[in-house]
């Protein structure tokens, strides 16, 4: 039997192995081989390196079967990744394994009407945090992830949902941590990333959407974890239903997250913000509504599912998952987001074939979404240095 095509560099071939143990949590060799698309034995000889290397362990398991495989690989445990992730009221940061424990983790608090200035502190203090952690268990760590609400990919410096210099932030990694490879990421790619490694029964293994409904709302794409262009977030939460609707952070009227996120939740329901981001999508179960608030959360909901639809129209994909408080709804509620995406041009879901699904809300976990990103960052590179050619 031909085998399929490989891939083509040493760095795609282990990073293909890799995003793979981490997505999947483990695989015996037989199975592995054919997910990556490698013969036994060049698996074999690309495992003896990666064992060397202390990346990946392979350890005893009873066979799947008789005469069976019973060599589990999986990722090493040893591995060290740091992770910082900024919400509404603090800046978490941690440091766990590549398959999501935390050995370590401390939440430094962001004043109530945060600057640049002040979260540029909130930062250093953090990191000096972390660096006295490592220090003092010689530590050492292999990637740092950071995860900033609202981070745009054409332009790092501003933010428009927590005021962040990132670019003076990178400059504090450099002074702090200079041989440690660095990644910035937009919240939504950071909790899809932890979604797809680290949610059991994920619904989709192909290219999909993954939609964010919390403080904002925002998107990405989720692709082949080994292509350079795998996570590309979408800022759907922007598109504009009317010239006279509540007014965005992003400075326009009527935008779907003017309507959807959290804070313009809080105010229909008529509770304060920071109450209502205290409680995250746990306010679904304990804040009652009166049947009107109901009926206008749904004509939200609806427009959200017009922003998703519209969003496939731009770049038609198999399948859509949706996160956040609309998961938490009940059925009758969460079909407004249904209705919203089959009502968009080019058929909705049933023409264009698209699958749907709620996935349970993974804020309030931090650092976990941004350690996820750190794990699929080291995995992605192959396991090489981020300063290696062929890792480039």
């Amino acid at each position: 039997m031909e085998m399929p095509e490989q891939p083509r560099s040493r760095r795609q071939t282990r990073a293909a192995i890799l995003t793979h143990l981490l997505q999947s949590g483990g695989s015996f060799r037989p199975p592995l081989a054919k997910a990556v698309r490698l013969s036994e034995a060049s698996l074999s000889r690309i495992l003896f390196d990666l064992k060397a290397e202390s990346l990946i362990e392979e350890v005893r398991r009873p066979a799947p079967y008789v005469g069976g495989p019973t060599g589990l690989v999986s990722l090493d445990g040893s591995v060290a990744l740091a992770a910082f992730e900024l919400t509404a009221q603090h800046l978490s940061v941690g440091v766990g394994g590549l398959s999501g424990e935390l050995r370590y983790t401390e939440r430094v608090p962001l004043p109530k009407k945060p600057t640049t200035e002040t979260v540029g502190g909130v930062f250093r203090e953090a990191m000096a945090l972390l660096r006295d952690w490592t220090r003092r268990r010689r530590i050492t760590l292999s990637q740092i992830g950071v995860s900033i609400p609202g981070l745009g990919r054409l332009s790092i410096s501003a933010n428009p949902i927590i005021p962040c210099d990132v670019g003076r932030i990178n400059g504090m990694f450099a002074e702090m941590f200079a041989d440690v490879p660095l990644e910035f990421t937009n919240s939504v790619v950071a909790h899809a990333t932890f979604h797809r490694c680290r949610t059991e029964n994920y619904p989709f293994n192909d290219a999909h959407l993954f939609v964010l409904v919390s403080q904002g709302v925002a998107g990405t794409w989720m692709d082949d974890p080994t292509e350079t262009d795998a996570l590309q977030p979408v800022e759907l939460g922007h598109m504009v239903f009317g010239p006279d609707g509540p007014r965005c952070r992003c400075g326009h009227h009527g935008c779907v997250e003017a309507y959807t996120s959290l804070p313009a939740v809080a105010g229909l329901l008529g509770v304060a913000e920071t109450e209502l981001l205290q409680l995250g999508s746990d306010w679904v179960s304990t804040i009652p509504m009166s049947s009107r608030v109901r009926q206008e959360l749904r004509r939200r909901l609806f427009r959200l599912g017009l922003a998703i639809g519209n969003t496939l129209n731009v770049k038609p994909c198999g399948g859509v998952a949706i996160s956040g408080w609309p998961s938490m709804l009940a059925e009758d509620d969460r079909n407004a987001v249904v209705e919203g995406i089959d009502a968009c041009l080019l058929g909705g879901r049933k023409l264009a074939q698209v699958s749907l699904a709620f996935v349970p809300p993974s804020t309030g976990n931090d650092p976990q979404a941004a350690l996820a990103f750190a794990a699929f960052c080291l995995a992605s590179r192959g396991g090489m240095p981020a300063t290696s050619t062929e890792a480039a």
